[in-house]
């Protein structure tokens, strides 16, 4: 392990939340005013994630107001305090930037169905002589 990895890996969080690029998350923000600090909510599809260690980081779209925002938060930071996977979606795609083009019904990210995990018995065909 080189010198850069180790000082890094002091500081990652340990529980970090399993999410792929096509999956809403709930991002939980530390905002400070003044000398308050609240936590702001910021839900969207997450389009796309990039670097290791330290340095990963994701982005999360959003339509609010029929005005699309994107926000890229480092996976790491202390000002991420929670992200919540809402649901997860089908894609075929690392990064999803096709979504900036879209509006309406054709922006939305399939929703990934469970996979049957026992599989159906096969029937047995008579045997013909």
């Amino acid at each position: 392990m080189d010198a850069i990895n180790y000082v890094e890996s002091k500081h990652l969080k340990k529980k970090v939340t399993d999410f792929r690029p096509g999956d809403t998350v709930r991002v939980h923000v530390r905002v400070v005013e003044g000398d308050k600090e609240r936590t702001q909510i910021f839900e969207g599809i997450v389009t796309n994630r990039r670097g290791s260690g330290m340095r990963s980081s994701f982005t999360v779209r959003k339509v609010s107001g029929g005005v699309g925002v994107e926000r890229i938060f480092p996976l790491h930071s202390m000002s991420v305090s929670r992200i919540t996977l809402v649901r997860e979606g089908r894609v075929r795609r690392a990064k999803l930037l096709y979504l900036r083009k879209k509006k309406g019904k054709s922006a939305r990210v399939e929703e990934k169905q469970e996979e049957m995990l026992a599989k159906p018995e096969q029937k047995k065909q008579p045997q013909s002589k």
